[in-house]
């Protein structure tokens, strides 16, 4: 399973590429509103720190305006995927800027139906949301198990990105679910390689080392 970053802080991602634990980023204008930069500059570093694909949404609702942005943002790195949102317009954009070659990622899929028909559509990845299924109380994973049953069984080459990501459980549900790729909040990640009884392990094997005569 491949790890992405959903987040808009550089520091954030140079510290989380020093780990090898970068295989991408997602983010969106508001992840990016928050650190006060122009939406340009701020894809554009990440994109030169990170190798793999870096999804940079547009926020235009129609699909001339999805596609004007679309090409713009294209142009700023090899590695930037367009993040389009699940809905009419979003699918004609993604068809479209397939047959171009420009990788896509559509996201706010909440059904096995929205799944199916972004992937019909062209998309390189489609984005489930388990979070916030979850808080509505439906089984988020259920759906990332099903998606990934049906893309396998179409063979359609799009992958899973299970998004709203928040908890430990979420991540290793997703992986078992079968999601290609989880993106992660960069406060979560510390989270994932912590437990406490590593940290018992080790404050114990620190005593018995001051035991070691020296």
């Amino acid at each position: 399973m491949k790890f992405y970053l959903d987040t808009g802080n550089v520091e954030e991602i140079k510290r989380i590429v020093k780990l090898g634990l970068v295989d991408g980023v997602t983010t969106n204008p508001s992840l990016i509103a928050k650190e006060g930069r122009v939406f340009k500059d701020v894809i554009k570093e990440i994109t030169s720190i990170v190798s793999g694909p870096v999804s940079a949404e547009v926020v235009a609702l129609d699909v001339d305006g999805m596609l004007k942005e679309a090409h713009e943002i294209a142009q700023w790195a090899p590695n930037v995927v367009i993040k389009l949102p699940m809905t009419e317009a979003g699918l004609e954009a993604t068809h479209q800027l397939s047959k171009e070659g420009i990788k896509t990622n559509v996201t706010l899929i909440f059904s096995v139906a929205q799944g199916l028909m972004a992937a019909k559509a062209g998309a390189t990845y489609v984005s489930p949301f388990v979070g916030r299924l979850d808080d509505i109380g439906v089984d988020g994973m259920k759906l990332v198990r099903e998606l990934r049953e049906v893309l396998d069984f179409h063979d359609l080459p799009a992958q899973i990105i299970a998004a709203s990501i928040r908890t430990l459980g979420h991540l290793e549900a997703a992986a078992l679910a079968g999601a290609h790729i989880a993106t992660i909040p960069g406060s979560l990640l510390p989270s994932l390689w912590k437990h406490p009884l590593t940290d018992v392990g080790i404050e114990r094997f620190l005593k018995d080392w001051e035991k070691v005569p020296k």
